[in-house]
């Protein structure tokens, strides 16, 4: 899921433009007003074709309901876009609206990047914020010390409920009963149904179906977090990695593979990726997020999502990604910014033509409602998006932490267990200690932070 990941977010666009021309090196003209006398807004984004197109879309009617705007799109890729735009805080020539992560919060807050925006958003004529998922909004809340409150500092782009699907068709045609979309299933409960799915389908000796296949970096923690185990403790000051029930279910992602035999093996991967896989109808259970539903539209098998698997804890748990509108603390226009990012995070009319585009799930919560009752657009399912968002989607552990290199060193020398050549248990007790040194430099690099800040 990593590789399709990066190329949801990774294809080179074509540098677009509403309004005059305009490259990157532009971010360090002087903001000032346009010839024409409106407020000139420059905004920074990444995405594939369509969905720039979409956001070109909202922007003119944006542009048509304020006059005195004009709003200069810069794109860029996604690979590139995150080296330029620290480039453009090194030179402190960042546009007025650009894309936050969580995770970057804190730290952007506090050099200075980030403008505290809730005045102009609390007061948005457009958009009102009771209308936007909470939980969306509070991925961009910080108070100074605790991401998720007080002041807000972002809005969201999107969220991104990280669903997991599965081929009914393949179901149907095996004589399974359908997975039910109300109820998980256990751990042993989700091997036992993959064994069944897994086969030599065309009798010369070799598997060309399997139960599933899945990323460890963005498909483990939903095993982690429903066994009751997590990467940090509440207080965000201390790793938990080399608990029993952490290790446990690490174990059984790997085991997966090494004993259950229910994914591709490593040299079945490298020969043709999961993602493929899945769209060939390989696969019986794989990863479905929302920004998949456009490419997903013409499998050629009929698919449906529901609850990931659940551990001890019996309930299931995933994460709920998210990229936020973020707007310059030295822009000289912070409150039109503040009413573009809002107008694209939250507009109506605008999340009525992403949705049509199949790129995310609305930010308004009753367009989402619309968007998750409505059959033509599959999967049937769509309704576990928006429990995933309300009642069991959490964020990714390093969201709240300075830096998050304490915890992708977890997922750097993680390959000898997904191999069979070390033990989970082994594994997290080694990499407890450096992960915890990662983590204690970042909590220290935040106090110096706040004190320099002061």
């Amino acid at each position: 899921m990593l590789k399709t990941f990066k190329k949801k977010l990774g294809l080179v666009l074509m540098t677009t433009v509403v309004g005059t021309s305009m490259i990157l090196g532009g971010c360090g003209a002087k903001k000032e007003a346009a010839a024409d006398g409106k407020v000139e807004i420059q905004v920074m984004l990444k995405g594939q074709p369509h969905e720039l197109e979409a956001y070109q879309k909202v922007i003119k009617s944006y542009e048509s309901s304020h006059t005195n705007v004009k709003v200069k799109i810069i794109s860029t890729s996604g690979d590139e876009y995150t080296t330029k735009i620290q480039a453009a805080i090194a030179a402190k020539n960042v546009p007025d609206v650009f894309y936050v992560n969580p995770g970057e919060v804190k730290a952007w807050v506090n050099s200075g990047v980030l403008a505290d925006i809730t005045e102009y958003v609390e007061g948005s004529t457009d958009v009102k914020l009771a209308d936007l998922w909470e939980k969306g909004v509070n991925k961009y809340r910080f108070d100074g010390e605790t991401l998720g409150k007080g002041a807000i500092y972002g809005l969201p782009k999107d969220l991104g409920p990280f669903g997991f699907g599965y081929n009914k068709t393949m179901f149907k045609e095996a004589g399974i009963p359908l997975p039910d979309k109300d109820k998980p299933y256990t751990f042993q409960e989700f091997i036992d149904v993959c064994k069944k799915i897994t086969k030599d389908k065309d009798g010369d000796g070799q598997l060309d179906q399997w139960g599933t296949g899945l990323n460890v970096n963005w498909s483990s923690q939903q095993f982690i977090w429903s066994n009751g185990a997590d990467f940090i403790d509440s207080t965000g000051t201390k790793v938990t990695v080399d608990t029993k029930e952490f290790a446990e279910s690490v174990q059984y992602f790997a085991d997966m593979q090494n004993v259950h035999g229910i994914t591709p093996s490593v040299e079945q991967a490298q020969t043709l990726d999961t993602y493929q896989r899945w769209i060939q109808g390989q696969l019986g259970f794989f990863p479905v997020a929302p920004w998949d539903l456009g490419a997903f539209e013409e499998l050629k098998f009929e698919y449906d999502v529901i609850p990931w698997p659940a551990g001890s804890t019996g309930k299931p748990s995933t994460w709920v990604g998210s990229l936020g509108f973020g707007v310059s603390k030295n822009s000289k226009n912070v409150k039109e910014a503040t009413e573009l990012a809002m107008y694209l995070s939250g507009d109506a009319q605008g999340q009525k033509e992403l949705v049509d585009l199949k790129v995310q799930v609305p930010n308004n919560k009753e367009e989402a409602k619309r968007w998750a009752a409505n059959t033509s657009i599959k999967p049937e399912n769509k309704e576990e998006y928006l429990q995933i968002i309300n009642e069991y989607g959490r964020n990714f552990p390093a969201d709240a932490t300075y830096n998050a290199e304490w915890y992708q060193y977890f997922f750097s020398n993680i390959q000898p267990v997904l191999d069979g050549k070390q033990t989970a248990a082994d594994y997290c007790k080694e990499v407890q200690p450096k992960m915890q040194e990662l983590l204690d430099k970042a909590i220290e690099q935040e106090k110096e932070a706040k004190a320099n800040k002061k």
